[in-house]
């Protein structure tokens, strides 16, 4: 589950106190956070190349460098989740590794052609770059698109639709971070997502005793609350930003 990390007899950890505590040197924490996600650093590093990645491939030791610089450099007050900043960093850093290696490679075939040769060679560098940079701003704009449609797939199964959560999403901000604040709290419960994703409905009795918040502006915000902890408990990276944004606002 996106954004918990479970530890026998422990109080489960959010990923923002994880980064907390590696970023002060719990050195253990920071190893068991790289191995849960080396799945998602390999599918980042994969989406670059446009080829399926492996451990032993050098592309996948640079995402694996840049996800640990990204652990080491994030903070909340950036506006993004780590998986975001990650992904970002992750993806800089390999198509910086690309733009190198093509770079040195038509330093060496260009020792065997002419002046009109070299600009030739160069007009394929900077097309290649082009096209990586291309290729990712279709990509993200792609996964924004897959994101949505799976996240309407979750409420429909909730007996909620995107339309519903847009006309009925709280109109002051106060309003809404308070909504948000109630599904992190969901999210951070196992006992009270259980009852969620089980009952597909909102444990509001439970809830009261957790939330400080009045039984009558959950219900109010029931179908809003609902909708945040889908996305908070899922791997949401897009939406999950947008959230950042609703709360610093």
């Amino acid at each position: 589950m996106f954004g918990l990390i479970f530890f026998k007899k422990k109080k489960p950890l959010n990923l923002e106190e994880s980064i907390a505590l590696i970023q002060q040197g719990d050195r253990t924490l920071q190893n068991e956070l790289i191995e849960n996600y080396k799945p998602f650093i390999a599918k980042t590093v994969s989406a670059v190349c446009k080829r399926y990645i492996y451990e032993t491939d050098d592309e996948y030791s640079i995402g694996l460098i840049a996800f640990n610089e990204a652990i080491e450099k994030f903070s909340t007050e950036k506006g993004k989740s780590l998986l975001s900043f990650a992904e970002v960093i992750i993806k800089r850093r390999v198509i910086d590794y690309i733009r190198k290696n093509t770079k040195e490679n038509n330093l060496r075939f260009d020792t065997s052609f002419d002046v009109q040769g070299d600009e030739t060679q160069s007009g394929l560098a900077i097309e290649n770059e082009l096209s990586i940079e291309h290729h990712l701003q279709k990509q993200e704009a792609e996964k924004r698109r897959e994101e949505i449609l799976l996240f309407h797939q979750k409420l429909q199964g909730f007996g909620l639709s995107l339309q519903e959560i847009i006309d009925q999403a709280p109109k002051h901000a106060d309003a809404r971070i308070n909504a948000i604040s109630i599904a992190k709290l969901i999210c951070e419960n196992e006992e009270l997502l259980g009852y969620l994703l089980d009952k597909k409905r909102l444990p509001i009795k439970e809830l009261e005793k957790y939330a400080q918040t009045s039984r009558k502006t959950i219900e109010r915000n029931r179908k809003y609350i609902i909708a945040m902890s889908i996305i908070l408990s899922e791997e949401f990276y897009y939406l999950q930003d947008y959230l950042k944004g609703v709360i610093k606002e």
